[in-house]
């Protein structure tokens, strides 16, 4: 049985189910559903003018455990896809549990009232998944997900040994809008804005926020401002790969986003702390939000391409220090016409499709809570290059001067 639930209806479930309605030898029925279900008939609409498979969609509170798992007795998949918000993650695990399905996310949770993502709370499921005989996939994505998959990649095929891991995310893409992020606003400003921590022999660095940069010169894109920031796969990869002495995530930014950023987060635009206004009790980012472009509107006018990978430095079984870059490039437009999404949604609903597909079919397959790095990389990387993601690898001279 392939028959996949897919929750939410942003930009990244359009790729995917897009991506799954191209696959029929790869999927089953595919139902996607939402809180607001006119977003998954649009989806389901684009989907049956481009390729002329029929979505089934419906409506659901993802907060609410027992509606979700109605809506799953009643369409009987194998597997959940959670494209949905992180602070759903838990309530979505628990209906799986609750109704014996797998389940599959790309971003860990976090609760609302706090910007802290780790990867703890879902962890804490591995036993009541194990003893269910079902299995949960955390962060098929692309960051996290496919940077973690490069990582275990690299340790199998280029390295014996990983030494320093550094992840390195460029979106080099211009939706001609004056202030947009190209995921959901309220995530994305929470990330950036928190503070940053890296990995460094043996115990978590934490940094303010946005305060250490470095320029690098990305393929297809040109030197860049990157800012060391903190990502939840350096917490799974430093506890699965071990040896790694240091692990750092850098995302580029440019001058004109920062600077709005920064006068948001001055006046309390950015705050996630309740404010009165007019009698009620409002969240000034979930506000900001509300008047923000709607990411999934800014495929037709992005332009450029986004550059994503891992610089890792280690020991080849013979003992000789070497380094590794392996990355991805993906067009904007080229996504945009494949699937009417930009290439930060694309980058994400891909993987997240390539790893529901590994599942439904059998061939990652375990029971219990588990990370992209637990796995056999190959068949992850093949589908890669198949379906619109294809990578490459470079062997550099030296490693990272910084």
């Amino acid at each position: 049985m392939k028959d996949v639930l897919v929750i939410g209806a942003g930009g990244v479930s359009s790729v995917a189910v897009h991506k799954m309605a191209k696959n029929p030898d790869l999927f089953g029925k595919i139902t996607l559903a939402s809180r607001r279900r006119f977003k998954c008939d649009a989806i389901a609409k684009s989907v049956k003018e481009r390729l002329g498979v029929e979505i089934a969609t419906a409506e659901v509170d993802a907060d609410d455990v027992d509606a979700t798992a109605k809506l799953i007795d009643s369409v009987k998949p194998k597997l959940l896809v959670n494209l949905a918000l992180p602070y759903q993650d838990l309530n979505l695990m628990e209906a799986c549990l609750k109704t014996g399905v797998d389940y599959l996310d790309t971003a860990n949770y976090e609760p609302r009232d706090e910007a802290k993502f780790e990867y703890g709370w879902q962890w804490a499921y591995h036993d009541r998944f194990k003893e269910a005989g079902l299995m949960a996939l955390l962060g098929s994505g692309f960051d996290p997900g496919v940077t973690s998959v490069f990582a275990t990649h690299i340790k199998k095929h280029l390295l014996d040994t990983i030494e320093t891991l550094d992840i390195l995310d460029c979106n080099g893409g211009d939706h001609g809008q004056h202030f947009a992020t190209n995921f959901n606003p309220e995530i994305n400003i929470r990330e950036v804005t928190a503070p940053a921590r890296h990995w460094e022999n043996g115990d978590w660095v934490e940094t303010p926020a946005l305060s250490e940069r470095q320029v690098f010169i990305f393929d297809q894109v040109g030197a860049k401002n990157m800012y060391l920031m903190y990502h939840e796969e350096l917490e799974s990869l430093v506890k699965h790969i071990p040896e790694i002495k240091r692990a750092r995530f850098w995302m580029t930014f440019g001058e004109q986003y920062l600077t709005h950023l920064r006068v948001l987060e001055n006046v309390g635009m950015t705050s996630i702390e309740p404010v009165m206004y007019e009698g009620r009790e409002i969240i000034p980012l979930q506000f900001l939000k509300a008047v923000l472009p709607e990411p999934s509107t800014l495929g037709e006018t992005t332009k450029g391409k986004t550059n994503i990978g891992d610089i890792a430095t280690g020991r080849t079984k013979e003992g000789e220090e070497k380094t590794f870059y392996v990355y991805n490039v993906c067009d904007h437009e080229d996504a945009y016409a494949e699937t009417g999404n930009q290439a930060v949604s694309y980058t994400t609903g891909v993987p997240a499709m390539i790893g529901a597909a590994l599942m439904l079919n059998g061939i990652w397959r375990g029971e219990g809570v588990f990370n992209m790095e637990q796995f056999d990389p190959d068949p992850f990387m093949d589908m890669l290059n198949k379906h619109g993601l294809p990578w490459q690898v470079k062997e550099l001279p030296e490693p990272l001067r910084f």
